[in-house]
């Protein structure tokens, strides 16, 4: 069984100045997710599943029609903030939606095979999908095991600007033991990186951390079983959280938590493929530039999709 690519595309790119998810940066006008989803059918992934809001459909409609055709299956599920376990109801102030791990169980509805799942504004790199499209077709593993693509920390790094990155610790086994949150991470002129530790004073708040540590970059593989955790531990999430309007429940938080729970492995496998990205509007250029070399290379063909 082919596994499928979930994208999770609702969010609303606030701090890009519109909707980043379909802005045409590559040659030919792709987007970066049109990039992950030729990869990962290069990698033995069979469908896409595209995460959005119902306020998107029209326009990813229309783009993917166009775009994709008949060259694979894809669908939509939209994630909405009312669309979560019955008592709860958002608040009057909330905008976003409920994060990532919320955006997994939204697709429960569709999605009974082996699945990664990404953002649909990061660049990824073939190797990534390689490795996990591997991980996701064995038919050795047992009930509960789940994947994270490991980036190099050096390799995620942004030109224009400070990055928030889950620093992953793991065992001799490669299985993930913690996701511990880092912010504020830069390469200084001297080459060392650094993080920012939060509510503390200087110099104590200045963390060096290392080249090759590895990171998440919300590039992760999932057996079917984990939806009723899913489902389990957002309601949880609920409980707690539901009447704040901005909280939000995310993927490493969610795995952490089946982890420690002893209901499920995670193995991080390594990826030398090197991320980029649009975070701000002023990432577009060198991200622009970035594709039109991969293309002049040979690495992608033009257009992507025929």
């Amino acid at each position: 069984m082919q596994p499928t690519l979930i994208i999770m595309a609702a969010g609303m790119g606030s701090r890009y100045g519109g909707l980043k998810q379909l802005d045409g940066l590559g040659p030919n006008g792709e987007t970066i997710m049109d990039y992950s989803i030729f990869d990962a059918l290069k990698s033995g992934f069979g469908k896409v599943v595209f995460v959005i809001r119902e306020s998107f459909r029209e326009d990813f409609n229309r783009v993917c029609v166009s775009r994709y055709g008949n060259n694979f299956p894809f669908d939509f599920i939209t994630q909405e903030l009312d669309d979560i376990p019955a008592p709860f109801s958002p608040p009057p102030q909330r905008q976003k939606p409920w994060g990532t791990g919320h955006a997994l169980l939204t697709t429960a509805k569709c999605v009974d095979e082996p699945f990664g799942i990404i953002n649909a504004d990061d660049f990824y790199g073939r190797d990534a999908f390689r490795v996990l499209g591997r991980f996701l077709s064995r038919e050795d593993l047992a009930p509960g095991s789940y994947a994270m693509v490991g980036y190099r920390l050096e390799n995620t790094l942004s030109p224009s600007g400070p990055v928030s990155r889950g620093i992953c610790q793991h065992d001799e086994n490669n299985l993930l033991t913690d996701v511990i949150e880092r912010f504020k991470i830069r390469k200084e002129n001297n080459g060392n990186i650094y993080c920012t530790i939060p509510d503390k004073p200087e110099p104590e708040a200045n963390l060096e951390l290392q080249a090759d540590n590895l990171c998440s970059m919300n590039c992760w593989g999932f057996l079917p079983d984990v939806y009723p955790k899913a489902a389990t531990l957002v309601t949880r999430f609920l409980e707690r959280y539901a009447v704040e309007p901005a909280s939000e429940y995310h993927l490493p938080t969610m795995v952490n938590d089946i982890i420690k729970s002893g209901e499920g492995t995670c193995r991080v496998l390594p990826t030398d493929s090197k991320w980029f990205g649009v975070t701000y509007r002023e990432d577009r250029p060198g991200v622009v530039k970035r594709l039109e070399s991969l293309h002049r290379e040979g690495l992608y063909p033009s257009p992507l999709f025929t």
